[in-house]
């Protein structure tokens, strides 16, 4: 197995110190940032690996190639368009290697498949123009979708979009509600993954990680993720999203099933990692301009649990 290169353990005490001692209390479960980051090791070029259903074999270096997604199941989605599964060198990464050529992204970036692609082409171009910033710079994978957003033409934009956007997007997140959870860890790739034994409170958090690292590790577009939320978040959060907790029900613009309305994004079934880390910086002002005003209403008295809860009920419905 390629090792992910884990960096920091994150103890229920620790933690908790840490997102107290944080910046306006960036939670930083939702955006994992590595304290320390070792040079890589070369990935491997000659052992071939596998996936369960794929005739496909791929090496740890075919596997991290960001100009040339490794695509385990070619025939389970339509043909990639250059930009999705080459990019453009130097700057312009394959869209399918952080997204997955599925689209069903990962808790460190954003799910696109079946997302509108008027959305999708407004949201790079608010990373283009500065109004989509975040509130934790320092996480590579972000730093990465600035880089290409600030590099890719308004062409390549409308073609990946277009692609994406056609995509059907499938139940991809498990939601778990506890009362602790396994003892996890900061992998290099902004992700939370499995500690070595033992479990901690849970908190006010949300673990988000791998249901198989083995196969995350892969890039397989077919294993998913578990979430771990509080006990109770799941209803707590159904009555903020009917209620709009003082603002709007999140079903007067996001639509009856919260699967999407014309260009304003689908939120079923989503990554719950990436819904808090949006609530927080558009409630904090990082994520700005005309496109969000409609949501300042909606963040503007939302604490850390009315996130988790919000997101912790999205992730569990289905797309």
């Amino acid at each position: 197995m390629r090792k992910y290169g884990i960096i920091l353990a994150l103890s229920g005490v620790a933690l908790g110190t840490a997102a107290l001692a944080a910046a306006d209390g960036v939670p930083i479960w939702a955006y994992p940032v590595p304290q320390a980051m070792p040079a890589p090791a070369k990935p491997d070029d000659t052992i071939q690996k596998k996936l369960p259903g794929s005739k496909l074999r791929f090496t740890d270096a075919g596997v991290s190639d960001r100009f040339k997604v490794p695509d385990w199941f070619p025939g389970d989605h339509a043909p990639m368009p250059d930009v999705v599964a080459h990019g453009r060198k130097p700057q312009v990464y394959a869209c399918g290697y952080c997204h997955l050529p599925n689209g069903q992204g990962r808790p460190e970036n954003a799910s696109l498949a079946g997302q509108p692609a008027a959305y999708i082409i407004e949201q790079v171009t608010e990373m283009k123009e500065g109004r989509r910033e975040t509130s934790q710079p320092t996480m590579g994978s972000i730093k990465s979708m600035y880089q290409v957003a600030g590099a890719v033409s308004p062409a390549e934009v409308k073609i990946a979009a277009d692609y994406f956007s056609r995509l059907k997007y499938k139940k991809w997140i498990r939601v778990v509600e506890t009362d602790s959870v396994p003892k996890f860890e900061i992998s290099s790739h902004n992700m939370l993954v499995k500690a070595k034994g033992g479990s901690e409170p849970i908190g006010e958090r949300i673990a988000e990680m791998p249901e198989n690292l083995d196969r995350t590790e892969l890039r397989d577009p077919n294993s998913g993720f578990v979430a771990y939320v509080p006990k109770g978040a799941i209803a707590r959060g159904r009555k903020l999203v009917q209620s709009g907790n003082g603002a709007f029900p999140c079903t007067s613009c996001h639509g009856a099933d919260l699967k999407g309305d014309g260009n304003v994004p689908a939120l079923a079934g989503r990554s719950p990692s990436e819904i808090v880390r949006q609530l927080y910086d558009i409630q904090h002002g990082t994520r700005s301009g005309p496109t969000v005003d409609p949501m300042k209403p909606e963040v503007a008295n939302m604490t850390a649990e009315n996130r988790v809860d919000i997101a912790a009920y999205l992730a569990s419905l289905k797309p």
